[in-house]
């Protein structure tokens, strides 16, 4: 099977420019083609991987992929897929961010010499002559095209700011420099990217008279049509500081039932001849399905270790009965002090441990963790963000779990 074809059969494409031209240029294993990622947050989330499987695929095939870190378009902010501005950021956060996006990157892509280019467009951007860039590259935009477009069109009855209108322009003059830089000739991006992506194109054919393609992927969404990567305390991030392997493990293993093949599809690289096993299964015995998902994710992700010690604090969590009868405790907001509590003292409250002291010598000895993670440090505070929703998981020995969270 072509990768263009393992592409349409896992459900990844939503639109081609060219279905012929990308069909070809892909299968031949020699296109230069791009990804942006603006540098919004310090960590890739789940949508982020979805993007990262798709480069994946292409490179395996033999193709080249660039990484674009958004250091130049994270300052004007994307109007896609939003109802109100984005957060103007600071440029030191905007450069942290981006270097932890390409630390990340490495998670999935190859990025070896010569397999991958990361480049971060805050390197033409930045220091563009506005009245130049206007003469040149604006004089190829028509408004009326660009306020059709969805992404600003959406927007228009609750207000579109004239920074965020500039973001197309930008976002097209990145793929005609890296066209003209390394010879890229195919954007990808989100199905929410596509008029962005063919201003792009049309941009390049306009100035140089060449051909340039646009393939945009299926958004990562559950069956009912929302955003998937989102729980009630956040997004699932790659960072294991900010969302454990086992939170991480746990999110994928608890997807909906008819879900759990298409993401089976879409995020991992199992055969589809195995895929297909998984898809007769119904009822109970799709569990066998989620827990595939959630091991291969997590081990993608964190790698195998973490994700076989992941599964087996599920296993154990199931085993003992604790998924719909697990102790929980549910603390008031009077028991935060400056909204944190630290760990000996909800133990205490959960009536995990009689007393702090015995709460402290269990931690330091390492018989705790937090959601999958050990934690050593009886220092260690939970703050009240982690203990909204469905609150965190403490476990204590090998088989004690208790939850805790606040109304």
């Amino acid at each position: 099977m072509t990768v263009f074809d393992e592409l349409k059969e896992r459900g990844l494409i939503a639109q081609t420019s060219d279905e012929e031209g990308v069909r070809d240029l892909v299968n031949s294993g020699k296109a230069v083609f791009y990804v942006g990622f603006d540098a919004t947050a310090d960590s890739l989330h789940a949508g982020h991987f979805l993007m990262l499987t798709v480069i994946r695929h292409l490179q395996k095939a033999g193709n080249l992929p660039i990484l674009l870190v958004g250091g130049g378009t994270t300052m004007v902010g994307d109007p896609s897929g939003r109802t109100d501005m984005r957060k103007m950021l600071s440029k030191d956060d905007i450069i942290r961010y981006g270097e932890n996006f390409v630390k990340q990157f490495g998670i999935m892509v190859d990025l070896s010499e010569g397999k991958a280019i990361v480049d971060n467009n805050a390197n033409w951007l930045c220091n563009l002559n506005y009245i130049d860039f206007l003469r040149d590259i604006g004089v190829h935009f028509s408004v009326n095209r660009m306020l059709a477009a969805e992404c600003f069109k959406s927007r228009l009855e609750k207000g579109l700011s004239f920074i965020e209108f500039n973001y197309m322009l930008m976002q097209s003059y990145d793929f005609l420099v890296l066209n003209e830089k390394y010879g890229c000739t195919l954007q990808m991006g989100g199905d929410d990217q596509w008029s962005n992506i063919l201003m792009g194109a049309d941009l390049i054919r306009r100035k140089t008279s060449k051909e340039a393609y646009a393939l945009t992927y299926t958004l990562l969404l559950n069956s009912e049509g929302n955003k998937m990567g989102k729980t009630t305390s956040g997004a699932v991030w790659l960072d294991a500081a900010k969302t454990s392997p086992f939170e991480f493990y746990q999110y994928w293993r608890n997807v909906n039932d008819a879900d759990v093949i298409r993401f089976m599809k879409m995020l991992t690289f199992i055969p589809l001849d195995r895929i297909a096993e998984y898809a007769k299964l119904e009822g109970s015995e799709l569990n066998s399905a989620k827990e595939a998902l959630a091991y291969e994710l997590t081990s993608m992700v964190h790698g195998k270790p973490e994700a076989e010690a992941a599964q087996t604090s599920a296993h154990a969590l199931f085993s003992t009965g604790a998924s719909g009868e697990m102790p929980e405790t549910t603390l008031e907001s009077s028991d935060l002090a400056d909204r944190q509590i630290a760990l000996p003292d909800l133990m205490v409250k959960c009536g995990l441990c009689p007393s702090k002291g015995e709460a402290r010598r269990l931690i330091t000895q390492g018989g705790v963790e937090i959601d999958g993670t050990k934690v050593s440090d009886f220092a260690y505070f939970i703050s009240a963000d982690a203990l909204a929703g469905e609150g965190i998981i403490i476990k204590k020995g090998k088989k004690v779990f208790h939850r805790a969270k606040i109304g």
